[in-house]
C-alpha cells in the first residue's frame, strides 16, 4: 500500500506544483480526502482566471503510473473485483484525467468525458489485465483494467496533451 500511496502522492504533488506555476491560477485545492469528491473520483480542484476575468473551476482526477516503458495507459474498469465496484475511469466526474508517469515526469492530460466515451466504444479491442492492490495485514484487492496503447489514444481522442514537468 505504501508504494501505491507514494506514487499517488508524487503524482499529485507534481501536478499541484505545475498548476500553481500557471499565471492564471487562483487556487489549487487537493480534495483527495474529501468524501464528497471521493464519490465523484475527483482529486484536485483548479481555479483559474479566464481572460474575461471570470473564475473557472476545473475538476481533475490524478493517476500516477511507474510503467511508462509499456507504452500503455492502464484504464481502470473495475476498482475492486470481489465487490464489483466500477473503476475510476468509468465514473469519474472530472473534467480531465491527469495521467502522470512519475519517473519520467511526463503528464498526459486526457479530456473527459471524451476519452471515456471513445474508450467504451473500443473496450473490447484492448487487453484486460488485473493488478493486486495491498491494503495492509497481508490483504489485497484486485483491480481490473485495460491496457490501452498511448499512441492509439493520441490518434483518436482530440484534445489530449502531453507535458514534461
Amino acid at each position: 500500500m505504501r508504494d501505491a500511496s507514494e506514487i499517488a502522492n508524487r503524482a499529485a504533488s507534481a501536478i499541484e506544483r505545475k498548476l500553481w506555476s500557471q499565471p492564471s491560477t487562483v487556487d489549487v485545492v487537493n480534495v483527495e480526502d474529501d468524501a464528497a469528491y471521493q464519490s465523484k473520483d475527483i482529486d484536485i480542484l483548479w481555479r483559474r482566471k479566464l481572460e474575461d476575468g471570470s473564475i473557472k473551476t476545473i475538476k481533475i482526477e490524478v493517476k500516477g503510473d511507474r510503467h511508462y516503458y509499456t507504452g500503455n495507459y492502464f484504464l481502470e474498469t473495475i476498482s475492486n473485483e470481489s465487490k464489483g465496484t466500477p473503476g475510476c475511469f468509468m465514473y469519474t466526474e472530472a473534467d480531465f484525467v491527469y495521467y502522470y508517469f512519475v519517473d519520467e515526469g511526463e503528464l498526459h492530460i486526457l479530456p473527459m468525458p471524451a476519452t471515456r466515451d471513445w474508450f467504451k466504444k473500443h473496450l473490447s479491442q484492448f487487453k484486460e489485465r488485473k493488478t493486486s492492490t495491498p491494503v495492509g495485514n497481508g490483504k489485497h484487492y484486485v483491480t481490473v483494467g485495460r491496457l490501452v496503447p498511448r499512441h492509439v489514444v493520441l490518434a483518436n481522442v482530440p484534445g489530449v496533451k502531453i507535458l514534461k514537468l
